[in-house]
């Protein structure tokens, strides 16, 4: 039912889905960093970058029946980037990201378009995916640690009334 792109697991190579999940959810900063010399590539619009709506669905308990939870904004962009040799063919790649940023979605194309050449792909796994493995990887666990914050242990405050009447009786 539910798939952590970001985890294929150990021994399993990581696919298309798995790598435009981790660029979906990439910061701008680590997007252009990593893409600084392959972003002057030619590179020839199929969908230029356009922001638009989706409608998101949640489930109750995560198996009830869906129902609309709102809308978010969302942009989009497919480009093709003409191949370095000849023998090879130009890739497509697309890309959709929460929010109206038109840099990021194209840096995420081009990123998708270059890891579908298997020659760059170890290369641009570590330089570009596994940054966004940890950024990810650390954001969660703030966002844990925030969360960790305001559980409350109801335990505790029943072991304290439960010694109250304790002492009452004796």
């Amino acid at each position: 039912m539910f798939q952590a792109f970001d985890n294929p697991g150990p021994g399993r190579p990581m696919g298309r889905a798995h790598w435009m999940a981790l660029l979906a959810r990439a910061p701008l900063g680590l997007l252009e960093s990593a893409l600084r010399e392959q972003a002057t590539r030619p590179a020839r619009w199929l969908r230029a970058p356009e922001t638009g709506l989706m409608m998101v669905q949640g489930r109750a308990g995560g198996t009830g029946e869906r129902f609309n939870v709102g809308e978010v904004t969302v942009t989009r962009c497919a480009l093709r980037v003409s191949a370095e040799s000849e023998t090879t063919d130009a890739t497509v790649g697309v890309a959709y990201v929460l929010g109206r940023s038109h840099r990021q979605v194209q840096l995420a194309a081009l990123a998708d378009a270059l890891l579908q050449d298997p020659a760059q792909q170890s290369l641009l796994d570590g330089q570009l995916l596994e940054p966004i493995r940890s950024h990810l990887r650390s954001t969660q666990a703030v966002r844990q640690a925030r969360a960790a914050s305001t559980k409350v242990d109801f335990f505790t405050v029943a072991r304290e009334s439960g010694s109250d009447t304790e002492e009452d009786a004796e």
